[in-house]
């Protein structure tokens, strides 16, 4: 006479003893989760074998944290500390005197600093623009190659695998107004031999083509790494409806990469506003301050004049500009996807 809404009393099992064993069918319900769901009971209980691989590997990382704030960390903090504080220079090197914004005061007061400024954001914008063109010009070639495309790389890569301090040794032999082959080149020409790195214009132009030159593949190699992953699918519906090149380089190509593209130019951006051993070998600054970005700047006030106080305070402002400009990118960034998938 039972029924489906009766419940099934329960069952005895021989135990291992002899004895009777009663299985308890709320028991066994509710070691079995619901629905493909964890029991309550479950959730949130710490796992002992996941927070001892946690204590391991903070044990083996903490060495090279350690070294990492000790040359990374420490040394920011107290250019801040010294930035406000009255740095005064003795026999045994130098010593801070209170605290003071005078530093700062003098620093946004100082010519040279406002030139430095304007220089190194003309510079940041206009490097980023044409790398940012280039470089997706040419991982668009590549990754439309089926054969050849390893070797093209590795030849783009030429350029940035070399250090910084070389390639600008090399560049500065080839702008020599006496045996440079650029001027050369334009001596061949009709141009004259003009001495390209003793004029402000000139030096501001040397320097952009040596580090577009420089930096280029890098760009590309972050844009073709998002060209490979884009679904092909929608290509071959943009196909099917007789979409052109240039439509779907616009409307599917552009707008998928937005996130690697943000990502290439915000590490050219955090590079190029840093700019300092590509102008110090090949211009040194000049000629005059043409080509002094801020962070040259900032060496010369600091180890050359001997001002330890506003150096650090160059170094500081020239840091908190460059993370406002970045976290000021990532918002306009996020609030143009968020509008596109809204």
């Amino acid at each position: 006479m039972g029924g489906r809404g009766r419940s099934r009393p329960p069952t005895a099992s021989p135990a291992p003893g002899g004895t009777l064993a009663v299985a308890d069918p709320l028991a066994a319900s509710s070691s079995v989760p619901t629905g493909g769901r964890a029991s309550p009971a479950l959730v949130g209980r710490p796992d002992a074998s996941r927070r001892r691989l946690a204590r391991l590997g903070w044990s083996f990382t903490a060495p090279a944290l350690i070294v990492i704030a000790a040359v990374t960390i420490f040394p920011i903090v107290y250019s801040v500390v010294m930035s406000f504080s009255n740095v005064s220079v003795t026999g045994n090197g130098y010593a801070l005197n209170g605290t003071t914004l005078h530093n700062y005061s003098l620093v946004f007061n100082y010519g040279p600093w406002r030139y430095a400024l304007g220089f190194t954001v003309l510079y940041t914008f206009v490097t980023v623009a044409v790398e940012l063109v280039l470089g997706t010009a040419f991982a668009l070639v590549m990754e439309r190659l089926t054969r050849g495309r390893g070797m093209l790389m590795a030849i783009l890569l030429i350029p940035w695998s070399l250090i910084t301090v070389i390639s600008a040794f090399l560049w500065k032999y080839m702008y020599d107004s006496q045996y440079g082959i650029i001027v050369g080149i334009l001596r061949g020409l009709g141009l004259g031999s003009p001495n390209i790195l003793g004029t402000q214009v000139g030096g501001v132009i040397a320097l952009c083509v040596a580090d577009i030159w420089k930096t280029t593949p890098f760009v590309a190699i972050i844009v073709l790494a998002g060209l490979v992953m884009l679904p092909q699918d929608v290509y071959e519906a943009a196909e099917v409806d007789g979409a052109t090149r240039w439509t779907t380089f616009w409307k599917i190509t552009f707008p998928l990469l937005r996130p690697t593209i943000a990502l290439a130019v915000l590490f050219r951006v955090l590079q190029a506003f840093g700019l300092f051993d590509l102008p110090y070998v090949l211009t040194n600054g000049g000629p005059g301050h043409a080509t002094t970005s801020l962070a040259i700047l900032g060496y010369f006030v600091m180890f050359q004049l001997g001002d330890f106080g506003p150096g650090a305070a160059i170094a500081t402002t020239t840091a908190l500009l460059v993370v406002l400009g970045c976290l000021l990118f990532l918002k306009v960034f996020r609030a143009q996807v968020g509008s596109e998938g809204s």
